[in-house]
């Protein structure tokens, strides 16, 4: 070969190594996934010794987050040989995952799937899960809206016992109970604590590791105090003073049927509140219904008495043996001899007159008149007009001091009635502190 030929072969092939692209070279990042994920099987779990429990930490945060971390023996790596690489984020969906439920779920929340895990160079998988627990929880009702609750949390694992997976608090106990600082403390709930505590569980011959959490929450009641209880006890209050308003006026029984009626709507607003159980009555529910007895009372009390108020005079005279009796217990001054002397004559003069006795028959000295001048036939007409208008202002007189007697011993009734109200009202009131009390100090 000519060395011109040997030359520009020489050239020509120059050109052609320098289209040729270089092959990238991979990251260690990648590199380093790859090495782990090779041979590695999801389904097993991550141990070189079948017979070494694995460790699951859990950390619980009251707001939405939950910590699950535990140690994959072959996800080990040495930092120095990929640039110094400690920690890489991989699919949760490649390698291997506990199977820690919560015992309580009943229903899925709307939690946001998050598809990939950190791992530390050491082997260390943190399952970092924010998760929306729609659990069941025992309510205890009795002091709404004065009430704390109690509700669990338990994690353990579904398939595994306690010899193939273990559980752990990733924290200390204290710490984990006094960490409150995530949860948000400006709704109707102010969260207490979360008390943790680790225990065994044994099923058919087998151990299974559990950890449960007890999220002690206590109501706001400032809410419920405002917009129930308290126009509640002014409506009490209004009624007691209601009983000062004359009770023939026509309007007690009007305005305590307005005050009934403003009661059953905060009764209906209190039942769309208090959430249904089945287990105790809430001792708000005991208070409104006792509350409605007592405005029932006393509207029958003043009904009863409004119709005592409007006894004809047939019913006065078949009720006068009552009313002496009445008058016997409701006035200090007269004895129970005179008052019934008093009834007794009432009666009688009744049977004579229709109402009480009069004294109708005309004085001596007129009709001696009308015989000296029985001549005179225009002044006998005069004195009998003038005896007549006596007689009729004698029988009204009569009949005034007996409605007006009879108004009395409506109003000493009306009176009996409020003391018995008063006193039925301050037993409930002392019946409900003391119940207070008994629930305040267990």
């Amino acid at each position: 070969m000519s060395p011109v030929l040997l030359l520009s072969l020489v050239l020509s092939a120059i050109p052609q190594a320098e289209l040729v692209p270089e092959k990238p070279k991979r990251s260690a990042l990648n590199q380093l996934t790859r090495l782990l994920l090779r041979k590695y099987n999801c389904g097993v779990r991550p141990v070189q010794n079948w017979t070494k429990p694995t460790t699951i930490y859990i950390d619980l945060i009251i707001k939405s987050v939950l910590d699950v971390i535990w140690n994959d023996e072959f996800l080990v790596w040495d930092p120095e040989e990929f640039d110094g690489i400690t920690e890489i984020s991989l699919s949760s969906d490649a390698i291997w995952v506990p199977d820690v439920i919560i015992s309580e779920f009943v229903h899925v929340g709307k939690s946001p799937d998050i598809p990939y895990v950190y791992v530390n160079c050491s082997g260390t998988v943190k399952n970092y899960k924010p998760i929306q627990v729609v659990s069941a929880c025992h309510l205890e009702m009795y002091a709404f809206p004065f009430d704390r609750q109690n509700c669990t949390l338990t994690f353990r694992s579904w398939l595994h016992s306690v010899s193939e997976v273990d559980l752990a608090l990733w924290r200390p106990a204290e710490e984990i109970a006094s960490d409150t600082r995530e949860f948000m403390n400006d709704g109707e709930w102010e969260l207490l604590s979360v008390p943790s505590h680790y225990w065994t569980l044994n099923l058919e011959d087998r151990d299974y590791a559990q950890v449960q959490f007890n999220v002690l929450i206590r109501r706001r009641p400032l809410l419920y105090v405002v917009s129930l209880l308290i126009p509640s006890i002014f409506f009490m209050v209004v009624d007691v003073t209601s009983f000062y308003l004359p009770p023939n006026s026509g309007t007690r029984i009007t305005f305590k049927t307005s005050i009934l009626l403003g009661f059953t709507v905060i009764r209906v607003n209190l039942m769309d509140e208090i959430p249904a159980t089945a287990i105790k009555t809430p001792l708000i529910g005991v208070f409104f219904a006792v509350c409605m007895a007592l405005l029932v009372l006393s509207l029958s009390l003043s009904i009863f008495v409004v119709k005592l108020l409007h006894y004809n005079e047939k019913e006065v005279k078949e009720m006068s043996i009552s009313a002496c009796l009445l008058d016997k217990y409701g006035s200090m001054d007269q004895s129970f001899i005179e008052s019934a002397f008093t009834s007794m004559k009432t009666l009688d003069d009744m049977d004579q007159l229709g109402g009480y006795e009069s004294d109708l028959s005309p004085e001596p000295d007129l009709f001696s008149l009308t015989d000296v001048s029985s001549s005179d036939s225009s002044l006998e007409k005069i004195l009998q007009e003038v005896v007549s208008l006596r007689l009729y202002l004698q029988e009204e007189d009569s009949e005034g001091i007996s409605q007006s007697y009879w108004v009395e011993l409506c109003l000493k009734v009306d009176r009996l009635l409020f003391c018995f109200y008063l006193v039925f009202m301050f037993i409930y009131v002392m019946t409900l502190l003391l119940l207070w009390g008994t629930w305040s100090s267990a």
